[in-house]
């Protein structure tokens, strides 16, 4: 590796969990009985736009090349967040959120590399 190569500066990925996402996850896990368990989200291939959003819980420790995000709930509780490094190059940015509203509850991508999407809201394009 040469002088130049050296000083270029190296891109940091991320992904972040609102506070009100932080709290939910607390809640699944508590209601799981697996609080020592964390959440991994990603993308897969599929849809009709591309990609498909990804939200399970992961047992077990993380993957050796996941990116790890330790979170405290509002109430205490310990809550992780894992990403595998392929679907963080997608999610860099991204903000999971809560979304609560009469009709429907759940995890929301707030994506800013997301170009278009379904018209179900289920897969996404970049």
């Amino acid at each position: 590796m040469n002088a130049t190569e050296q000083s270029k500066p190296t891109k940091t990925l991320a992904l972040s969990v609102a506070p009100k996402a932080v709290d939910a996850i607390a809640r699944q896990m508590k209601k799981r009985g697996t609080l020592e368990a964390s959440l991994r989200l990603g993308i897969r291939g599929g849809g009709c736009s591309g990609f498909t959003y990804v939200v399970e819980f992961h047992d077990g420790p993380p993957h050796a090349r996941d990116r790890v995000l330790d979170y405290v709930a509002a109430d205490g509780t310990k809550v992780t967040v894992v990403v595998d490094p392929k679907s963080l190059i997608y999610l860099n940015g991204t903000v999971l959120e809560w979304e609560q509203t009469l009709m429907h509850q759940g995890f929301k991508f707030v994506n800013p590399n997301e170009k278009s999407g379904c018209g179900c809201g289920t897969s996404f394009n970049v």
